[in-house]
């Protein structure tokens, strides 16, 4: 029997992203928040952390799971974690695809995973 308990994890790193998009939470939070509704995820909380004199890191606590994101602004750089469980309508797609759109990074590397798949 086959049981599908687990869901959609996409864990990207995006490199190349303009310093000034990332150096702030203030700037992150539409495009984070926007996500998760582009997406059709259900927020149940979030928290940014803005670190001195740049950078910052957030986590949005989903009933479905979480995104969270980490930025490096003098290398360019965001790591980014979407997990969604179940995930029937593609909504962590939805939402990566989103915030590539926004934060238009040079290059990524990603990587998606099925999780929780019962063989």
């Amino acid at each position: 029997m086959k049981v599908a308990v687990g869901g959609m994890h996409i864990v990207a790193d995006l490199y190349g992203v303009d310093p000034e998009m990332i150096s702030e939470a203030s700037t992150l939070y539409p495009v984070i928040e926007g996500a998760v509704k582009f997406g059709n995820l259900t927020k149940i909380s979030s928290d940014y952390y803005q670190f001195q004199p740049k950078g910052a890191s957030g986590i949005v606590l989903l009933a479905e799971s979480h995104l969270s994101f980490h930025t490096w602004p003098e290398h360019g750089l965001v790591t980014l974690d979407i997990y969604t469980c179940g995930d029937p309508s593609g909504g962590a797609e939805k939402a990566y695809r989103y915030i590539l759109e926004r934060l238009r990074p040079k290059m990524v590397e990603c990587r998606r995973m099925l999780r929780g798949g019962l063989p």
